[in-house]
């Protein structure tokens, strides 16, 4: 008997010991490093740090409550009204309203937006359209329209990025952007007292600071997955977020859809999933991914250099000006596909041009969410046209997506995963349906 007794003393011990250690800690400083800006769209990790939509997306892509509690639509989806989550205040202390957020939005969204008109009416955000807006609740999840304070109580315009999320900005020193934890916000407060978060450093130098311990969370890009596996780091992956396309300009050399089409074809998809990216993620010839939709596979992913070339015809351009956002990888693509180019016929140059001027853009575009019509939707809107997609059965919506890839101004490519790895102090890490790390459940085994 007391033997019995001293096992089961041993064995509930153990236990909570064990639940002790693994069990969320409040404090400590999270250090994150990133190549990129950590404010750039579409995953900058600070945005979501510091600031809130009206909806969000859970990890599954599921539609959530964020800064509104409720939404309803009237008018057959030409009208929607969203009700404001009580009590919300800004990092400043300032009141949440529905005037704060309509003039956030009024700067995010100044043109040629998912609706002609946003009045605040009360607690309410109103939303109305000319046109259906079935999908604006899902719209309202994407980092473009998160909402920030413009403007003080006495009219004048705040100092530095002031939201309503988890974290607050303190400063930028030195290179390191600084935040705090934010003691009363609506979604509760963080477990790390403060992230420090070191923009624009080299993966490899990423990697180093977060072997000697000097950071908690670096970036893996997709190519380099498979590396960060074989070094034994933990890595955290999403599934496929993030589509790489070209996208062609409508206008000028390229204003004959033929000349798109040329191009679309003689891209070698393959080349860049095999070799630029290190066989991560997957060939698309779609907008929608396979799991959205389930037809992906009909979009023939295969390079056809004698296709483009018909296409092509005798038909000349002047020098075609081809930029890449983004990283390495990307400008490698660009240089990879500007060869796939020239052999089309096609004269290009590669250039750093914005994309605003240059005829090819290589960009990566978002493609989380649960609902194939709203993340279309997002995808057209993202690309700078204005395209309602009401199309709710998988039919519609096959022959909507063919209308716009017959357009040859989007050519999909990739479909990739995001990834970070992070360092043993860290807990509780997971990653949002955008492929961002979610550092506001994220906590530390100690503190230093």
């Amino acid at each position: 008997m007391l033997r019995h007794f001293a096992i089961s003393f041993f064995l509930a011990s153990v236990a909570i010991c064990t639940w002790g250690r693994t069990r969320p800690h409040y404090g400590g400083t999270l250090h994150v490093e990133t190549a990129g800006d950590a404010w750039e769209r579409p995953d900058g990790i600070a945005r979501r740090l510091v600031y809130d939509g009206l909806t969000q997306m859970d990890g599954h892509g599921a539609l959530q409550p964020a800064l509104a509690l409720t939404w309803e639509s009237d008018n057959a989806n030409h009208r929607w009204q969203f009700r404001l989550r009580p009590g919300v205040r800004f990092h400043d202390g300032s009141l949440l309203t529905s005037a704060s957020v309509v003039a956030s939005l009024s700067v995010s969204c100044s043109a040629d937006c998912p609706w002609t008109a946003v009045k605040a009416v009360g607690p309410l955000v109103v939303f109305t359209s000319d046109s259906p807006m079935p999908n604006l609740p899902a719209l309202l999840a994407s980092d473009q329209f998160l909402i920030a304070l413009v403007a003080t109580a006495d009219g004048k315009t705040p100092v530095g990025a002031i939201g309503t999320g988890p974290f607050q900005v303190t400063g930028f020193n030195n290179g390191v952007l600084a935040l705090i934890a934010n003691e009363n916000g609506w979604s509760g407060r963080p477990f790390a007292d403060a992230i420090e978060i070191r923009p624009r450093r080299a993966v490899r130098e990423q990697w180093l600071d977060l072997s000697l311990g000097h950071a908690d969370l670096v970036e893996v890009p997709a190519e380099q997955i498979r590396q960060a596996q074989q070094q034994k780091l933990t890595v955290l992956t999403s599934p496929p977020v993030m589509m790489v396309a070209l996208q062609v300009s409508d206008s000028g050399a390229l204003a004959n859809v033929k000349l798109r089409g040329a191009i679309a074809a003689a891209v070698d998809r393959s080349a860049l999933y095999n070799v630029i990216f290190q066989k991560q993620g997957e060939v698309t010839a779609s907008l929608l991914p396979q799991r959205l939709t389930g037809y992906s596979f009909l979009f023939p992913t295969d390079r056809d250099l004698n296709k483009a070339n018909e296409l092509r015809g005798g038909l000349t351009t002047t020098q075609l000006t081809l930029s890449a956002e983004g990283d390495a990888a990307m400008q490698l693509a660009a240089q990879r596909i500007a060869l796939n180019l020239h052999e089309a016929g096609f004269n290009v140059q590669g250039t750093n041009v914005s994309a605003q001027h240059a005829d090819i853009v290589l960009r990566k575009l978002l493609i989380a969410g649960s609902d194939p019509a709203a993340v279309l939707e997002r995808i057209v809107w993202d690309t700078g046209k204005v395209g309602l997609i009401t199309e709710q059965t998988d039919a519609a919506l096959f022959k909507r997506e063919q209308t716009i890839l017959d357009d040859k101004r989007i050519v999909p490519l990739l479909c990739l995963p995001e990834a970070f790895a992070s360092g043993p102090r860290v807990r509780d890490l997971h990653l949002r349906a955008d492929g961002t790390a979610d550092l506001a459940d994220a906590s530390l085994e100690d503190t230093r």
